[in-house]
């Protein structure tokens, strides 16, 4: 995946895509697949914002039975299966438990039977042949299971617990870059740090945009005979940014951000659902419901959700968020006496917002994607795709690029991207590939590195240990983690169009969560990213002093 600026200004497109987050990857992975001509540009490095910060859960949408809206949740199934068909290393089955109460909306009964129809609605949720992708059915536990499984939450009438499994993303920075190489290697042209500028016009219809390389200052135009603005948070701050002003054009967004922390473990193996019960004080209504999530060693626990009205550049995540996810999860399950001192990461993303109170700022997240034509308010060429939800956006891309033909005057081609594996995700059976890649162990390398390396990078990780120093294998003797790091930094650097040195910490590899990340790594990534990258000394500290710079801004995260 080469960052050829020269390359992308050389030809006419069929659409340019603006925004590399999980949307504009799937529109470039999916429109690629599909026979059209594709440039994507992100403005910062693929994945860097809202679909970095998401809770990594692959949702089946089982809570929109209580709104009998199954469009919706049958969306989410499919999604699911697609996830992990086309992704089998980085997408994995996820068990979760609610607590039942009493006999009424949260007890036992209504559960049981929001279960069953689950398990009706989704009756095609398992028809992949790897065992390991299987969905279980729903079910109810007894209330001792229950306090076996989540010990020391509010045992005053429980009569038991909801099970039920989704799905869950390893690593949600690697499946969002999947998607943008994918779509690379099957001809899309795209490129990191590239921001918009303006539109470009011809006859009076949108035909590319203006743009800047955010490293070298340089000005680029990019044609195509349509452009999509799938920035998510920054549609209207774009459009805006353009010189178009006027509401009929925009979106009308409005923003709510929002908060999930990575804590000491929890719950070691199940994801819990865990409700405010009698107005928990220090729970405001729309928070009401938290997931806790084991991942990493850790758990996730989230989301809170407030209003955003800044720009959104400006999003950041703080103390203030962080203290007050503590101490709404603390309130609704006391025994996990979480303080700052538990807390090892901090994610935050902007996304729609719905019912907005205006007193009292509370806010839910949108429910609905949008997809805009501008033709109707006088820019025909330019269409703008919102999403809700990381679960979906293949979905949404397949609706957008079918809508893309249309507006460039070809008959659709089916789409195929529901099923063609992403890189890294040829594997004929997960567990299978694990097994066998274990067994084999080519370079020698402590098991828990190799494993993390199967999840990451799947059936491609061969070409990983590549740029492994051939001093550190010739002899036979156990790889370390240094030479490890540098063979991973070194392909991101020229395999995954890594510029930055954040961007290796943050979205290569699993640095930043994994508890490896101190003065010594930081050094070493990014002393290898300037011997390939021909930095000065001069931008190797200044990469340096960057990423420290975003670690002390991150609550939990240290060096």
């Amino acid at each position: 995946m080469n960052r050829d600026l020269e390359e992308l200004t050389r030809k006419q497109y069929d659409v340019v895509v603006l925004g590399g987050g999980i949307y504009g990857a799937c529109i470039a992975w999916d429109a690629t697949l599909r026979g059209l001509s594709v440039a994507l540009i992100e403005q910062k490095d693929f994945g860097h914002a809202t679909s970095a910060n998401s809770h990594k859960v692959v949702h089946g949408g089982l809570r929109y039975l209580q709104h009998a809206d199954l469009k919706r949740m049958r969306e989410s199934i499919r999604e699911r299966t697609n996830l992990m068909r086309i992704a089998p290393h980085l997408v994995h089955p996820l068990p979760c438990i609610m607590p039942t109460y009493g006999h009424l909306m949260k007890g036992r009964e209504m559960m049981a039977m929001a279960l069953f129809l689950n398990d009706l609605i989704s009756f095609d949720r398992n028809k992949l042949d790897d065992p390991q992708k299987q969905i279980p059915a729903g079910k109810v536990v007894s209330r001792d299971e229950c306090l076996e499984l989540l010990p020391g939450i509010d045992a005053s009438g429980l009569t038991g617990g909801a099970v039920w499994y989704d799905a869950q993303m390893y690593n949600s920075e690697r499946l969002t870059l999947a998607f943008v190489r994918s779509a690379a290697e099957r001809g899309a042209r795209v490129a990191n740090y590239v921001k918009a500028t303006g539109l470009v016009w011809e006859e009076g219809q949108v035909a590319g945009v203006h743009a800047v390389d955010q490293l070298s200052g340089n000005a680029l135009e990019i044609q195509g005979r349509l452009v999509v603005n799938a920035t998510g948070p920054w549609i209207d701050a774009l459009l805006r940014s353009f010189g178009i002003e006027r509401e009929d054009v925009q979106l009308g967004i409005r923003l709510a951000k929002g908060v999930s922390i990575a804590t000491r473990e929890i719950f070691a193996h199940t994801a819990a659902g865990l409700s405010s019960r009698n107005g928990d004080p220090g729970v405001p209504e729309e928070n009401r419901l938290f997931f806790i999530t084991p991942w990493h060693g850790r758990s996730i626990i989230g989301t809170t959700y407030t209003l955003y009205e800044q720009h959104p550049d400006n999003m950041t995540v703080t103390i203030d968020d962080v203290r007050e996810v503590l101490e709404q999860v603390n309130a609704i399950y006391p025994p996990a006496k979480l303080t700052l001192d538990d807390v090892s990461y901090a994610y935050c993303g902007l996304l729609p917002a719905s019912n907005v109170n205006e007193e009292t700022g509370s806010v839910k997240r949108a429910g609905h994607y949008q997809i805009r034509d501008h033709a109707e308010a006088g820019l025909p060429g330019l269409l703008s795709v919102l999403g809700v939800k990381y679960t979906t956006a293949r979905d949404v891309a397949e609706k957008v690029v079918t809508r893309v033909f249309h507006m460039i005057g070809r008959s659709p081609v089916p789409t195929c991207s529901d099923k063609t594996p992403l890189h890294g995700g040829d594997i004929n059976g997960f567990e299978k590939f694990m097994t066998g890649e274990m067994k084999r162990n080519r370079p020698g390398l402590p098991p828990q590195h190799l494993q993390s390396l199967l999840y990451n990078y799947g059936s491609a990780y061969p070409q990983l240990l590549d740029y492994l120093d051939s001093r550190a294998t010739a002899s036979g003797e156990r790889t370390d983690y240094g030479a490890l790091l540098r063979a991973q930094t070194r392909y991101a650097v020229n395999e995954e169009m890594a510029q930055r040195l954040g961007d290796v910490v943050f979205r290569r590899t699993e640095l930043h969560v994994d508890d490896t990340l101190d003065e010594s790594c930081l050094a070493l990534c990014a002393r290898t990213m300037a011997q390939e990258a021909g930095w000065s000394a001069e931008r190797e500290q200044a990469e340096i002093d960057d990423v420290k710079a975003t670690i002390k801004a991150m609550p939990g995260l240290t060096l």
